[in-house]
């Protein structure tokens, strides 16, 4: 409840900032030239608004995206504000594991340094639908895919932190609902990637929502382990202000409906935690962590887990093998993950 009244009435935590505060707000006199950010779904909304203001603090701006269309419209957009800016356009798809290494193979082509990798991307799929490599499609797009592309680019992330002398971030873009899925990971990701079962989205998005926090964790540990000068931390956004069209009638659904629309956010709010995790110089020896209004927060039991953040990353290293063909049940059973049913 504290918390809540907190967040209604914006006041500001340690950092300075609140749920009020904007992306402009956290990033004000950042200078962020000569640096380089890859921000994956940036083709709209909260990773929009996170390429402009980091191109608005000088930053090149790499756009991934499903649709070149919608990319190129992003960097038009940004141009027209600051058109100095350098915005590259590239093709990605995360739902597709070989599509993340066309795309790592053709900006590692480019030369170019990486200083900051912005893994936002995300998807609510209602329907249940897998993916070419056979898994459940909002977890790929949400969690493998950004996996496999931060695996690919923790190379040259180490090498231009040396070489720049600016230490390398990188964040997840996560959400409050990882709270929302409890259980057995790996055995609920074999349920929902069969082609027919039972669906339930929102606990398919929560998965994929956690496991994005164990990530951080465990990636935190290995760039420890690499001797990389490179932090992985995690944010949740917060939930952005949209359109409300249902119907309202009476006292108590009107006092409701106006708490609920005053815990949402706008875009440029909702981009707040993410640019000041990747820019403000407070962080810059902090990893491993999780951030909602721009102050370090606590995840669920199960998204501190480091045991479970150890047993993802395996889990998807062998997912992302390009060897792994559905055989869920072998990857539970080589991962000592097997319970029976009354566990």
């Amino acid at each position: 409840m504290f918390e809540t009244v907190k967040q209604l009435i914006g006041s500001s935590g340690s950092s300075g900032f609140g749920s009020k505060s904007t992306a402009d707000d956290v990033t004000l006199n950042s200078d962020l030239r000569p640096l380089t950010a890859i921000i994956t779904g940036a083709t709209s909304g909260i990773g929009a608004e996170t390429a402009r203001v980091l191109a608005k603090c000088g930053a090149r701006i790499v756009i991934p995206g499903r649709s070149i269309k919608a990319a190129e419209e992003t960097k038009a957009r940004i141009l027209s504000e600051f058109p100095h800016s350098q915005i590259i356009v590239m093709s990605l798809d995360l739902s597709s594991l070989s599509s993340v290494r066309r795309f790592v193979a053709e900006f590692e082509s480019l030369d170019l340094p990486l200083n900051i990798l912005i893994n936002n991307a995300g998807k609510y799929a209602q329907k249940h639908s897998i993916t070419e490599d056979g898994i459940e499609m909002t977890f790929v797009t949400n969690y493998l895919g950004h996996f496999l592309l931060t695996k690919l680019l923790l190379k040259r992330m180490k090498e231009s932190a040396r070489q720049t002398g600016v230490k390398g971030r990188i964040v997840n873009v996560s959400s409050i609902i990882h709270s929302w899925f409890s259980g057995d990971m790996t055995r609920y990701l074999a349920q929902i990637s069969r082609t027919k079962c039972h669906y339930d989205a929102t606990r398919a998005y929560a998965l994929s929502k956690l496991a994005n926090v164990l990530h951080t964790i465990e990636l935190s540990r290995i760039l420890h382990k690499m001797d990389a000068d490179v932090t992985a931390n995690c944010v949740h956004p917060g939930i952005v202000r949209t359109r409300l069209t249902r119907e309202r009638e009476g006292f108590i659904t009107d006092a409701v409906f106006f708490l609920t629309s005053k815990l949402l956010k706008t875009i440029p709010q909702a981009a707040a935690t993410t640019c000041y995790a990747a820019t403000t110089p407070r962080l810059t020896n902090v990893t491993g962590k999780y951030f909602a209004d721009c102050n370090e927060a606590r995840t669920s039991k199960l998204g501190s887990d480091k045991t479970q953040a150890r047993k993802l990353w395996a889990a998807s290293e062998i997912m992302v093998s390009p060897s792994f063909k559905r055989n869920f049940d072998l990857l539970v059973q080589n991962l000592g993950l097997h319970k029976s049913e009354n566990q």
